[in-house]
Order: structure tokens, then C-alpha cells, then sequence
């Protein structure tokens, strides 16, 4: 069976062509810096390789070229869109309606259009990439697995909010947690690899930024909340702020709802810390003496140690952390900085392994750390693909 994955980020599309149940990867490729002048297009076969820098400015006209590739008549991989018989779609939010893998409808597009304001950089990107691929390819089966359904586990007491009751059996107002399908992926990892049911933090730092304390395999708390803009600071997002900080924006400052929204989800972050949105950027300017630059790294790490330590009160103690996504496998700024004077927790960094860059699991700590440090590469399309054969097999 050949499966498409989409996996629309907020600035980022990763796809795949998946022979399932080989697992076998027959074309991937990748689209970031979405929005910017210079969106940066990847596509790789077994045979043929493309790399291009130009504008794309949104996700559906970088949907329409990666479908144009896929059929390309001398790079293409297929002949005809009928060859395709599912397209895994990730979902970021799926709010009280969905904790399972499912076939899309019109009912289906309708609630994630629903669901657009409390995930408004992912949930449009989403169905955008339903819609696209529903015309390009219309006769397979479209399956849309939901980023909060690993973090349906979450106990109540780390779920819940200490608001009305009302609000949560009426209204359903309560912490869902997001990139569950790469925290999943990862955590399962870092299992076999450790070859034991283990207290697990995983660290998902692209441009949104996560964190997850995993027990036996079991998401039981986690940074984001009701929506994918709470926790750890990210590329636009703000993460945790004081609530008393929208009122005054509203009451005092005479902003609007909807900017107030807009200026916490698409203007903050690293963006509204630096002017840049990328790490990279921020992490070339900071090297050559940028002090705001610097600050927010530091502060971007700052947010992350605070997890991390409150984590391992949950976990009662921590048998490894990961570091995963774009940030996370590839930056060994950010991991020598989490990692920094955090022996008390039995985390000793070896910088010489964190230097090395590999597309393999790893582990970074020196011999004498008591608790494993992991770079563990995500394969959120793979963890898609698994689901998409599993639910089209039934």
C-alpha cells in the first residue's frame, strides 16, 4: 500500500511516500521558512535529489508544487495519482471529538474547521492539506490522525484547570497536549533503546516547542494546553504568560481580542524577542554580538530547564531526557545550554558527542551521568503511516 504523509507545521510542510507495511521510503521532502522569500524546498528519491530556495508563500501553493513533483515526469515517483491509496494527514488539534486515528469526511473537515481558533497556526494548514490532496488525489482514502490523542492518558490532576466545573463538563475547556504523534514516536524509541519501561522527558524544539514527562510509555503531563500556544517560548508563540497581561492589553492598552491573539500567536516568541523567527538566524546574529539575540536564547533554555525540573518531581526522578525536531537533533547550542549545571538531576553532557551530527539515535551524556541525555531523530510521518495502515487494515 502507498501511503502520502502530510504533515503541515505552523511555517513547515514534511511529506512522505511510504510503501506500508514495507515502511519503506519511496520519496521524501520537506518545505520550510513557509511565508518567507526564501522557503526552502527539498524533495529526494533513491535516484534523483532537488533542493530549491523560493518564495512560497502559503501552504497550499507549497501542496501544489510538492503534487507536481510527485509526478514529474522525469524526477516523479509515480505515474498516476491512482497509485496512491491513503494520504495520512497530521492534525494538530482535535479537541473532546477525537482520540483515535480517522477516515476523513465532510462531517471530520468540519469539526477541525471548528477547532481553527484554538490552533490557528496549525488546524487551517491541516485541512488546507486535506483539501489539496483530496483533489490531487481522489481516489485514495483520506485519514487524518490528531496530535492530542497520545496525551489522552493525562491524568485529571494534570489535565484539569482550577476553573468552574462547568467549564470543563459543558464547555470542555481543559489541557489537551500536542505533538503527541512525535512524542509518541520518540519516547517508544528511546524505550527500546534503553531496553526498559523508563521516566522519560521528551523535549520537541522546532518552531513550536514542547515537552512531555512520559511514564511506562504514557504521556502524563505536558507543557501545552487548550490550545498549542502555552509552555515552552517558540518561533511566534509566546508560551506561558501571566493572564493578567491579556486584560491589561484589553482594558488598559485598548487592544482588541483578536489582536491580542494575533500578537501572542504569530507576533511573540523568538520573533518578538529578536525580529527573527528561525534559531538559525537568531543563534548567527547572537554569535556575532546581537545582546538581543542572546537574551532570548537564554531565555528560551531558561523556559526549558523550569520543565525539566518540574518534570522530574513528577516523574520522581528521570531516567532520560530527548531532544527532537529541528531545534533539538540539530542544534548543539541548545542542548549544551539545557544541559548546562544540571548534575543535581544526574545530567552530564559530553560535548564531543554533542557536536557530532547523525541521523541515528545517540546518546550525548558522558559515561558517569547517572541519567541518559538522547538525541532521538522524530519520524512523525512514519508514526502516521502506522496508523493510516492499521486503521485502513481493519
Amino acid at each position: 500500500m502507498k501511503i502520502v504523509i502530510i504533515n503541515s507545521g505552523s511555517s513547515s510542510i514534511k511529506y512522505q511516500l511510504i510503501d506500508m507495511p514495507t515502511k519503506e521510503v519511496i520519496c521524501s521532502g520537506m518545505i520550510d521558512r513557509i511565508g518567507l522569500e526564501t522557503s526552502n524546498l527539498t524533495y529526494k528519491t533513491n535516484k534523483d535529489s532537488l533542493e530549491e530556495i523560493l518564495p512560497i508563500p502559503n501552504h497550499k501553493i507549497g501542496l501544489e508544487k510538492i503534487s507536481k513533483l510527485l509526478l514529474d515526469e522525469s524526477i516523479g515517483v509515480i505515474k498516476s495519482t491512482q497509485e496512491i491509496e491513503a494520504v495520512g494527514h497530521r492534525v494538530v488539534h482535535g479537541g473532546a471529538s477525537f482520540s483515535n486515528t480517522v477516515l476523513i469526511t465532510e462531517e471530520i473537515k468540519e469539526k477541525i474547521k471548528q477547532l481553527f481558533e484554538l490552533a490557528p497556526l496549525h488546524n487551517p494548514a491541516n485541512l488546507e492539506g486535506i483539501i489539496v490532496a483530496e483533489e490531487v488525489f481522489s481516489s485514495a482514502k483520506q485519514v487524518a490522525v490528531f496530535d492530542t490523542a497520545f496525551h489522552q492518558t493525562m491524568p485529571e490532576v494534570a489535565y484539569r484547570y482550577a476553573i468552574p466545573n462547568y467549564l470543563l463538563t459543558e464547555n470542555k475547556i481543559r489541557a489537551y497536549g500536542f505533538h503527541g504523534t512525535s512524542h509518541k514516536y520518540v519516547s517508544e524509541k528511546a524505550v527500546d533503546f534503553l531496553e526498559k519501561s523508563s521516566k522519560i522527558i521528551t523535549i520537541h524544539l522546532g518552531n513550536g516547542c514542547s515537552i512531555t514527562a512520559v511514564k511506562d510509555g504514557k504521556s502524563i503531563d505536558h507543557s501545552m494546553g487548550f490550545g498549542p500556544m502555552n509552555g515552552l517560548i517558540m518561533g511566534t508563540r509566546s508560551g506561558d504568560i501571566d493572564q493578567s497581561v491579556i486584560f491589561y492589553m484589553v482594558n488598559t492598552l485598548g487592544y482588541q481580542l483578536s489582536e491580542v491573539n494575533t500578537v501572542l500567536q504569530k507576533q511573540s516568541g523568538m520573533l518578538g524577542l529578536t525580529g527573527h523567527s528561525d534559531l538559525r538566524d537568531i543563534q548567527a546574529n547572537a554569535e556575532n554580538g546581537d545582546t538581543n539575540c542572546r537574551l532570548a536564547l537564554n531565555m528560551n533554555v531558561y523556559r526549558i530547564k523550569k520543565y525539566i525540573g518540574s518534570y522530574a518531581a513528577v516523574l520522581n526522578g528521570i531516567d532520560a531526557i530527548i531532544f527532537t525536531a529541528g531545534i533539538g537533533e540539530n542544534s548543539a547550542y541548545i542542548r549544551k545550554a539545557v544541559c548546562a549545571d544540571m548534575e543535581f538531576l544526574g545530567l552530564e553532557l559530553d560535548e564531543t558527542k554533542n557536536e557530532i551530527r547523525s541521523n541515528a539515535i545517540r546518546e550525548i551524556n558522558t559515561t558517569n551521568s547517572k541519567a541518559k541525555i538522547l538525541v532521538v531523530p522524530t519520524n512523525e510521518e512514519l508514526e502516521i503511516a502506522n496508523q493510516v495502515y492499521d486503521l485502513c487494515m481493519i
